[in-house]
C-alpha cells in the first residue's frame, strides 16, 4: 500500500487538509479612515463571523475522504472515482470560501486578502489528478497482466 506513489499522494492531501483546518485562509481588513481591524477567517471561523459550517465541513471532507481513499487499494476503479469526487470536493471549496467572503464584505464592509495557504485545496486538486492517473494506471497495468495469463 505505502510502495504505491498515489498513496504518498494521498497522504500529502491528508496533511494539507489537516493543517487547512486550523490555518487561516482569509484576512478580513476594515478600509480605509476607520479604525484598523483585522479579522482571520479559516474553518473554525472567524471573529466577527458565526456559522462559517460550510466551510468547515468541506474543509474536515478533504483530509477524511482522503484518508479513507488510501485504504481502498484493493478496489482501484472506486478509489478513481472517489478521486474524482475529492477533485471536486477541493474546488468546491473555493467555492465556499467565495460565498463567505462575498458575506463578511456585505455585513462587515471590510476588504479581503488570501493568505498563502488559501492555495492548499489547489495543492491537494493537483495531487489528487496526479493520484487518480496513478491508480487508472495501475488498473490498465493490471488488467495487461490478467489478459496474458
Amino acid at each position: 500500500m505505502i510502495q504505491r506513489i498515489q498513496t504518498l499522494y494521498l497522504l500529502a492531501v491528508v496533511a494539507l487538509g489537516i493543517a487547512l483546518i486550523w490555518l487561516p485562509v482569509v484576512q478580513l481588513v476594515t478600509p480605509e479612515g476607520t479604525d484598523l481591524q483585522v479579522y482571520e477567517l479559516s474553518a473554525l471561523g472567524g471573529a466577527p463571523l458565526q456559522g462559517l459550517w460550510g466551510l468547515l465541513v468541506t474543509t474536515i471532507l478533504i483530509p477524511v475522504l482522503a484518508l479513507i481513499d488510501i485504504f481502498l487499494y484493493k478496489k482501484r476503479l472506486v478509489q478513481a472515482r472517489l478521486n474524482i469526487f475529492l477533485a471536486m470536493l477541493c474546488l468546491g471549496y473555493y467555492g465556499v470560501l467565495a460565498i463567505y467572503i462575498w458575506q463578511a464584505k456585505l455585513a462587515l464592509g471590510v476588504d479581503w486578502h488570501l493568505m498563502p495557504w488559501a492555495s492548499f485545496p489547489l495543492v491537494c486538486f493537483v495531487l489528487t489528478l496526479m493520484a487518480t492517473r496513478r491508480i487508472l494506471k495501475d488498473e490498465a497495468l493490471v488488467r495487461a497482466a490478467d489478459r496474458i495469463r
